[in-house]
């Protein structure tokens, strides 16, 4: 992999990540042509003190880009006559930091992945080896936020989809640096530390060896990987892929398992595609690599995974979060977990 930093006219930071069997033969030295004022943004973080959680006020993220035409997309390459947020003419993975970014400044920072130059593609589409390249791409860039003042959690994650909330259509993801450890993660270490107190064992170690064994909620598995529909799972259709051999997170994981992911994870991908029937839209999903947080003593018991899920229940029709789950955290879901599983199973790839 080449990596190429280079600043926006702003002073945003901007890396070019090229494979190896073409870094040779690229240049990254296009220079960002367009007349921005330094970045002025500001991010304030509050504490919740009922429940004890953090909240990012980042008012500057209402004068964000909303839904511009394909022809305006800020994430396309840049062209003679239509500069965008990448001054290259064509790119292969490129990260930048977030011109709205939610955590700015002592209070974190956000970065933009896009996965394609192709406006049109998604991450489905995607070839194995440019899968690969994205997740160099969120490696280093683990690597490179966890060395911030500050950063304390490193949250790789991709929104598909309007459903969703996406305003930008171009495939690409973000990547949070938070300096504070998220309220889910929070959850994890206080449960896995109850299990360790409880039982003596791993508890990311269990979950995963009990839905092998149990096996109705299987997905896919593979010599490095096994992606599973959770025993409680939140949402209708909703996935977790854990590497065989426990790690924290995506710095310590093993060049074999490095080699499988875009195998396994394309594959997710296109039979999330296939959930709905070939008519329906592409499937809108949410989704998140759960890393440890730096500096954690329980760091060592995390266990690195993805989580995959779509809030579409069934055709045309979404999971919304009415009265129980957004004003009480207590999910209700449709779909019985070993169902969707079944689901994904019969939608694989031929």
């Amino acid at each position: 992999m080449k990596k190429t930093t280079t600043r926006l006219a702003d002073g945003r930071e901007l890396i070019y990540y090229d494979a190896e069997d073409t870094a040779d033969a690229v240049v990254r030295d296009a220079v960002d042509r367009r007349p921005l004022e330094p970045v002025a943004t500001h991010s304030e973080l509050r504490q919740d003190r009922l429940l004890g959680d953090t909240v990012a006020i980042a008012s500057h993220r209402q004068g964000r880009t909303y839904h511009p035409p394909a022809d305006e997309c800020p994430l396309c390459p840049s062209t003679q006559d239509r500069l965008s947020e990448i001054p290259d003419t064509d790119y292969e993975v490129v990260v930048f930091e977030n011109r709205f970014p939610s955590l700015a400044g002592d209070a974190g920072r956000c970065e933009v992945v896009c996965f394609t130059s192709d406006h049109d593609a998604s991450f489905a589409d995607l070839t194995e080896a440019r899968a690969r390249l994205v997740l160099d791409a969120w490696i280093d860039r683990t690597r490179e936020l966890s060395q911030l003042p500050g950063v304390v959690q490193v949250f790789p994650f991709e929104n598909r989809g309007k459903e969703i909330g996406v305003t930008l259509g171009h495939p690409h993801g973000q990547i949070y640096g938070y300096p504070f450890v998220t309220p889910r993660t929070s959850l994890m270490l206080r449960t896995l530390a109850e299990h360790r107190e409880r039982t003596g064992r791993n508890l990311f170690d269990d979950v995963l060896a009990d839905e092998i064994a149990d096996g109705r909620r299987i997905v896919l598995s593979s010599e490095h990987w096994t992606a599973f529909v959770p025993h409680a799972a939140h949402w209708p259709y909703e996935v977790h892929l854990f590497p065989n051999r426990r790690v924290p997170d995506l710095l310590a994981l093993g060049e074999d398992a490095r080699a499988e992911f875009p195998r396994v994870y394309l594959e997710l991908l296109r039979r999330f595609d296939r959930i709905f029937g070939p008519d329906q839209p592409p499937t809108p999903y949410i989704s998140g690599w759960h890393q440890a947080p730096f500096g954690e003593p329980a760091r060592r018991d995390f266990g690195l995974h993805l989580e995959l899920f779509t809030i579409r229940r069934t055709s045309g029709k979404l999971k919304y979060l009415a009265g129980s789950e957004s004003g009480m955290g207590a999910f209700i879901n449709d779909v019985p977990p070993e169902a969707a599983a079944l689901r994904l199973r019969e939608v694989a790839s031929q």
